[in-house]
């Protein structure tokens, strides 16, 4: 986001892909609208976002410290079974998996009544999943990897004066846009029609696909410290919980609908 302009959900759904699942680069992932009967489109202007400092960091305190003055961080995890089946409470993996897997948001921390630490994590699985689709993982002790590799990032003010991207006629008609007109209404998701064919599992195997997204760059902005434009408070000095869902009645979190 520092190096590229995005667009927000407006026009770029969020897609459960990854590296090596994705769909393939085009000017129509980063922004596209749809009529029915139609195949999709890239509209003339969108709305862009943008970073400015980055880095990342570990540890708890750390986490503490950034959780506390500027906000939700984005951390790697595991996601042992028992994580796909948390229906709520505080959750510590007895397994010992540190498999990284999976990143989640981290917006705050706090001490259950039997004074076990814990972090606030929220998830992209839905909110039907954990406690609205959040979870208390135990905090300290380096649960399921999370206390192991962090992400911080500061936004650029792009809503006070909106940044609008233009589109330009190469964008427009890029060879990679899906031109697909679908089907409408779109058929209801069936076991029978998530079946892959022996013969495209072989072509998968045989061609792997790269999506769009990419795997971790360094770039010299993460040199950044975490403590950069922070002011390091004595770990003492810390709140004991802290919860972006309620900063004084105010929820500064976007809504859960995944």
């Amino acid at each position: 986001m520092a190096d590229n302009e995005v667009s927000d959900e407006t026009c770029s759904i969020y897609l459960a892909r990854g590296y090596d699942n994705g769909q393939e680069c085009s000017a129509m992932m980063k922004c596209r609208n749809c009529e029915p009967g139609e195949a999709c489109y890239v509209p003339d202007r969108y709305l862009t976002y943008s970073v400015d400092e980055f880095g990342n960091f570990s540890g708890e305190e750390a986490m503490m410290q950034e959780i506390y003055q500027r906000g939700p961080i984005a951390c790697d995890v595991a996601t042992p079974q028992a994580f796909d089946d948390y229906t709520g409470g505080l959750f510590c993996d007895d397994t010992g998996d540190l498999d990284v897997t999976h990143v989640i948001s981290v917006a705050g921390y706090g001490v259950d009544e039997n004074g076990q630490k814990y972090w606030l994590v929220r998830n992209s699985w839905g909110e039907h999943w954990g406690e609205d689709g959040f979870a208390r993982v135990c905090r300290g002790v380096n649960n399921i990897a999370i206390e192991s590799n962090c992400n911080w990032a500061t936004p650029v003010d792009t809503w006070t004066e909106k940044r609008w991207h233009e589109t330009t006629y190469d964008e427009k008609n890029d060879p990679k846009n899906d031109q697909t007109v679908y089907e409408m209404p779109q058929p209801e998701y069936t076991p029978e029609s998530a079946f892959i064919s022996e013969a495209d599992q072989f072509l998968r195997e045989a061609t792997p696909f790269t999506g769009c997204r990419v795997k971790k760059t360094q770039t010299k902005a993460q040199a950044s410290s975490t403590t950069s434009a922070l002011e390091e408070l004595n770990g003492k000095n810390l709140p004991p919980t802290w919860d972006w869902r309620d900063m004084n009645g105010v929820n500064y979190m976007s809504w859960n609908k995944n």
